[in-house]
């Protein structure tokens, strides 16, 4: 049985006309009841629960702009669409400011009023669902910062949960913007170190050199500037996590001394002779392909599968589904309380727009976005007006509306190719998200694109693709 568009309560005191709106409504998909006074309409609503009211203004008794008025103030979840003489703009305004979302003319059209009743249907399930995530903020798992509910979420929370206490090496990836700090936080709250220090360092921000002294620490008299000694992150990290950030872009030259300190379990200060030992967990994070770099000969083999022992493959908020509203929700309060402006929450506008973009900053890009709008908004509600035009205008692509020129068909081998290459885009370039979703191994995926793979004949390889 095919899904209905909306229950739609039908109030019109004329048979004739309430009868046609019965017929037309159910042609095209709704589930019309139909009422014939206001007084009837009202009662039912107090027992039964209705998407939307279609009513007619002019009703003996109560009339539409009463019932609209009683409608927004004991159900003011339910959108009512109201009927108007042509041309009697008074009435329909007059009937807007009673609290109906939208009004028809008479003759009435049955393909108009549809679009109109379909968009109050959809209306109300948007401020519905903003209300659910809302009231989900207090509930939903937010140990460590993060936020969310999706599927795709909850198989990273799984992960977590189940490598927390673990000593093992983590490395986390994602497209840029996913929060892979955030999930690193969390991996670090949820284990058995929560206690101990999470130290964090960002690969790609200082030189070479200051970088190994920073990790490893340096002896007096080192360098010029060494006047005293000094401990490195990775001692300073004991009894806690190490979180190495973007270490994709770790100098080749310092990636020999990082592999022997995580296999010995030891670091040697820049200018000293012995061995300190230390014991922090490692948690890596990388946007790019370890993979591929590998393949390169930008990143040691021996050094991925080090650091690879977990992965964590973080998913692109674009499918991420109704979290998008969860964490602008979230987003929302924090900005507000920290600017002391009263904003409560999204319109069901901002919200179907949230949802419709296809956030390619994800997260980060998501909180800048939400920052924005509630230091423009006049109001308690965030409006599609406070929202960047990027998102605002954002129009999906359309595929029909590609071309169709013969001369551009292509043979099942191309076109296999170019899905792939389709899929490796949209996982941000992850090979081992994008074997996933084809359905292939990382060997094959690396065939059909015409590539050595990095380990084709090793047996961490294999046994990575076994355990997957």
């Amino acid at each position: 049985m095919s899904a209905t568009k909306g229950r739609v309560l039908v109030v019109e005191d004329e048979r004739e006309m309430r009868a046609l709106l019965e017929k037309g409504l159910t042609r095209r998909g709704f589930v019309p009841t139909a009422r014939g006074s206001a007084d009837e309409a009202f009662a039912l609503l107090e027992s039964e629960d209705f998407d939307t009211v279609l009513t007619d203004l002019r009703m003996p008794g109560m009339d539409g702009i009463a019932l609209c008025e009683r409608i927004a103030l004991n159900r003011p979840d339910i959108p009512v669409v109201v009927v108007t003489a042509f041309g009697s703009l008074e009435t329909a305004v007059a009937a807007i400011r009673a609290g109906a979302y939208d009004f028809v003319t008479k003759p009435v059209d049955l393909d108009a009023l549809a679009l109109v009743l379909e968009r109050a249907v959809q209306h109300r399930a948007l401020r519905e669902e903003v209300r659910r995530l809302r009231r989900a903020l207090g509930e939903v798992s937010t140990e460590g910062g993060v936020v969310g509910e999706s599927l795709a979420l909850r198989r990273v929370y799984e992960l977590i949960d189940r490598v927390a206490d673990s000593d093992t090496s983590v490395l986390v990836t994602g497209e840029s913007g996913t929060g892979k700090e955030v999930a690193a936080r969390a991996l670090h709250a949820r284990g058995r170190r929560r206690a101990g220090a999470f130290v964090a360092i960002n690969c790609a921000a200082m030189p070479e050199a200051l970088l190994e002294s920073e990790l490893f620490g340096h002896v007096r008299g080192a360098f010029t500037d060494a006047k005293t000694s000094r401990s490195g992150l990775f001692v300073k990290a004991n009894g806690g996590t190490l979180f190495l950030d973007e270490v994709g872009e770790l100098p080749l030259t310092l990636q020999p001394k990082l592999l022997r300190a995580l296999q010995e379990r030891t670091v040697r200060p820049v200018g000293g002779e012995t061995e300190v030992a230390f014991d922090a967990r490692i948690v890596a994070a990388t946007n790019r392909d370890l993979e591929l770099a590998v393949e390169e000969g930008r990143f040691r083999e021996d050094l991925y599968y080090r650091l690879n022992v977990i992965g964590l493959e973080l998913p692109p908020l674009r499918a991420r589904g109704n979290d998008v509203l969860l964490l602008a929700q979230r987003f929302l309060e924090h900005f507000a309380t920290r600017s002391g402006k009263r904003v409560v929450g999204l319109s069901p506008a901002v919200a179907q727009r949230l949802l419709a973009y296809s956030w390619p900053g994800n997260v980060r890009e998501l909180q800048n976005c939400i920052e924005r709008a509630v230091a423009l908004t006049a109001y308690e509600q965030l409006t599609v007006e406070d929202l960047p035009d990027r998102i605002r205008d954002y129009r999906a692509p359309n595929p029909q509306t590609q071309s169709q020129d013969v001369s551009e068909l292509v043979s099942l081998e191309e076109m296999e190719r170019r899905y792939i290459q389709r899929v490796l885009e949209t996982v941000g370039g992850s090979r081992t998200l994008a074997s996933r979703i084809l359905g292939v191994d990382r060997k094959t995926l690396y065939r059909k694109l015409g590539r050595r793979h990095p380990a084709a004949s090793s047996g961490p390889e294999d046994k990575d693709d076994a355990k997957e």
